[in-house]
């Protein structure tokens, strides 16, 4: 898979995207993440690429011809369009089931706005969709983009050493995940489930899912609505004498 960023900040994107499990994707062949600077597209020796907003008011606005000319040069003539993402707090709330379908596309393009915002022209001539973190404005569309490449290329093959890792997180199975522990068996005086110290992975895999879907009723019980329990999990629950 390839992700490109357009960004006016390059460095920064390639510093975060260096690191960690991202970083390893990368240098692997895993993914293919390439980072464009929209200043270069310009068409200008100061590389401006921001005006005044027409009808007044703060700020400048990102002009429509230096994210037109980025974005196609992204693809020759005769290529297939990528799909194109404005990182925006107009759009659909970025989820880990859209992390999932993205992950499913051979190339998808982060355009990351600044300022007031980018002339809604080219929103409406080479947008697909847009996209948000949530109801809260950001300086940028950077942290919002590489939120988005880092979800997406978890769920690639071969980018996390097992499946499981990713399964099993909090809101890939509509669930949050179950608490996690690792040593000392009691740390001040609070211990690790003695469940988890037992060896025995039926009582350790039903104890995880009997957390998760309690987790979930007290934080996040929208979610529960969206994932009616099967009913393997409610005679689970029974079993244990938890009712919900």
């Amino acid at each position: 898979m390839r992700i490109d960023i357009l960004t006016l900040f390059p460095e920064m994107c390639e510093r975060v995207l260096d690191e960690s499990i991202i970083g390893r994707a990368r240098r692997s062949g895993k993914v293919e993440i390439v980072c464009t600077n929209i200043r270069d597209f310009s068409g200008n020796k100061h590389n401006k690429v921001d005006d005044t907003p027409y009808g007044g008011g703060m700020g400048m606005v990102m002009a429509a011809d230096p994210i037109y000319n980025c974005y196609k040069s992204l693809y020759g003539e005769n290529e297939e369009k990528p799909h194109l993402i404005y990182m925006s707090p107009k759009g659909e709330t970025f989820t880990q089931k859209k992390a999932v379908e993205l992950s499913k596309k051979d190339r998808i393009v982060l355009l990351c706005g600044h300022y007031e915002g980018i002339d809604q022209r080219v929103i409406d001539e080479i947008v697909d969709e847009e996209l948000s973190l949530g109801d809260y404005v950001l300086t940028g569309g950077e942290l919002p983009a590489l939120t988005v490449a880092d979800a997406v290329c978890r769920m690639l093959p071969g980018v996390l050493s097992d499946d499981l890792c990713f399964e099993e997180e909090s809101h890939f199975a509509g669930l949050l995940e179950y608490p996690q522990y690792t040593k000392p068996a009691i740390w001040r005086d609070r211990e690790v489930p003695e469940v988890l110290l037992s060896g025995n992975h039926a009582k350790i895999n039903d104890w995880r899912k009997i957390q998760s879907i309690l987790l979930t009723v007290e934080k996040r019980p929208d979610m529960l609505s969206a994932k009616d329990l099967s009913e393997k999990d409610r005679k689970l629950l029974k079993k244990n004498g938890i009712d919900i």
